[in-house]
């Protein structure tokens, strides 16, 4: 007897119907799993026997085909236990398939249970936009697929459960309540610096402000032990709240890549990321057998941080030129291509030599120049022209060390954050730009439909342009950088003193 379950397949973030074909005929027995099925779904065979036979059922001793279509699309995971399972349950009239449309979804373990399973966000997706408004998934992965509208979701514990709850028994399977996206919690990140805690850096929290107020990338450069890492570190504590979209964006690749936190259903915090610089390139950019987003996606909409910026590999640094300007990454491999979101904001610090004291104004350098210089070129032109702000952190004096009172915190600043952000909404709102989220993502064709300077201010830029030789790339991020502060001013025009601010932070040098 034939019988079809349905399921879903992930490809990047997206989603394809896999039609689970199960046929039961007479012969030696025999368990044949065809469609391009990997190791894992291959692995199926006997974790569904057991999970069928420990479950109360009767396991068939028959030939069993079980075909995965569309037959072109290689399958990967444990995702397809459940509904081959199902599909053998249904062929031998041993459950009754659904009255509406369904999708199974979960890992089987031997003794029946549904285990965990990555990716259950986007599948649930997938279905509701291909018409499915039933889902049955692991018990423990219900939170995340009730957060899709429009679609019914069964929380499933166990196998033997689902078969009573076909048969027409009910088993236990009620409806898990839709949740929808709620960020009303604390959407702070708990690992975030404050403002108020960091002695000293002034001009360097201002730049952090106005980074997070644009969504500018920034790089800080000084001496060991300035206090570069935390000021980065802040920067999750400025940024402005997660939007209910930006939430849904981020939790469907923490999904996928399979780091959602188990007691989190929902992605509430921006996400920061700081991967150590011995990290692959497969690991920095994505890719992988299996093809799994890498830090530049799973920072999407949240900051990637770089400590130590030079000590990374050079191809892992040039692999961040085409995510930081298209603000998508494309990965082609043998397997397939699939293109994940990578709009991020870059925050990276480092030292101004090997040594690190070549700015100090008391210690002394012990690099060669030419070391000092092989040191900075291991970060490219083109790298650094994508960098908005470039901020140079100090020692800190003694005085400011013991006796200084804490500064203003960073509750403070993000609410001028949020203001300015809700100033570039509007503006981008008003002129039918949706897809520009923030200052730092003007494209070069609006770049002067947004950033209206006074005449005083263009004589400055003129003179700017001439005396740094601003490429045309720097000179609309330095544009970018006015409009931003601009903003946080509250003034319609850049101002003298607002482009004056912006030019600051273009880097004269490394040093």
């Amino acid at each position: 007897m034939l019988a079809t379950a349905q399921t879903c397949a992930v490809l990047g973030l997206d989603g394809q119907i896999i039609q689970a074909e199960t046929d039961i005929s007479p012969g030696l027995p025999a368990f044949h799993i065809v469609g391009l099925p990997d190791t894992a779904v291959q692995e199926a065979k006997e974790r569904v026997r057991a999970a069928v036979r420990n479950s109360g059922c009767e396991f068939p001793m028959r030939r069993i085909t079980v075909n995965l279509a569309p037959a072109d699309l290689k399958k990967a995971g444990p995702a397809y236990d459940l509904p081959i399972a199902v599909g053998i349950l249904f062929s031998t009239g041993q459950a009754l398939p659904t009255p509406e449309p369904a999708i199974f979804l979960g890992e089987l373990s031997l003794d029946g249970g549904l285990r965990h399973t990555a990716g259950i966000l986007p599948m649930v997706s997938v279905a509701r936009d291909q018409g499915i408004r039933r889902a049955y998934v692991p018990a423990v992965d219900a939170a995340e697929a009730a957060l899709v509208e429009g679609v019914t979701v069964y929380p499933v514990p166990t196998l033997a459960q689902l078969v009573e709850h076909l048969q027409g028994g009910g088993g236990g399977l009620e409806p898990f309540p839709h949740s929808g996206v709620h960020l009303n919690g604390n959407r702070s990140h708990p690992e975030s610096a404050d403002l108020a805690h960091i002695r000293g850096q002034d001009h360097a929290k201002r730049a952090l402000e106005v980074a997070a107020a644009g969504f500018h990338n920034i790089l800080l450069s000084g001496p060991p032990g300035s206090g570069k890492t935390l000021l980065a570190r802040a920067l999750p504590g400025i940024l402005p709240y997660m939007t209910p979209d930006e939430a849904l964006e981020a939790t469907k690749i923490y999904s996928v890549s399979g780091n959602l936190p188990p007691d989190s259903p929902l992605i509430a915090q921006r996400p920061f990321r700081a991967p150590h610089y011995t990290i692959s390139n497969a690991g920095m950019v994505g890719g992988g057998r299996m093809l799994r987003p890498g830090e530049i996606t799973l920072s999407h909409r949240g900051v990637l941080f770089l400590d130590e910026l030079p000590e990374f590999g050079h191809a892992i640094l040039e692999s961040l030129r085409q995510p930081l300007e298209d603000k998508t990454v494309t990965i082609t491999r043998v397997s397939g291509t699939v293109t994940y979101p990578a709009s991020f904001m870059l925050a990276a610090a480092m030292n101004p030599c090997p040594c690190g004291y070549a700015s100090h104004p008391r210690k002394q350098c012990v690099c060669s120049p030419a070391a000092v210089a092989r040191y900075q070129r291991r970060i490219s032109g083109p790298l650094l022209e994508r960098i908005d702000i470039f901020v140079e952190a100090p020692p800190v004096e003694y005085d400011n060390l013991l006796h200084q009172t804490d500064g203003e915190r960073s509750e403070s600043v993000r609410a001028r954050v949020i203001k300015a952000r809700a100033v570039q909404e509007r503006r981008f709102a008003d002129a039918d730009s949706p897809e520009t989220f923030s200052n730092a993502e003007i494209t070069a064709a609006r770049i002067w439909d947004f950033c209206e300077l006074q005449s005083d201010a263009e004589a400055l830029l003129k003179r700017a342009s001439q005396q740094l030789d601003l490429s045309a790339r720097a000179l609309h991020r330095v544009l970018k950088v006015a409009r931003t502060v601009a903003d946080l001013a509250g003034a319609a025009a850049i101002a003298p003193a607002h482009l004056a601010e912006a030019l600051q932070y273009r880097a004269r040098s490394i040093l």
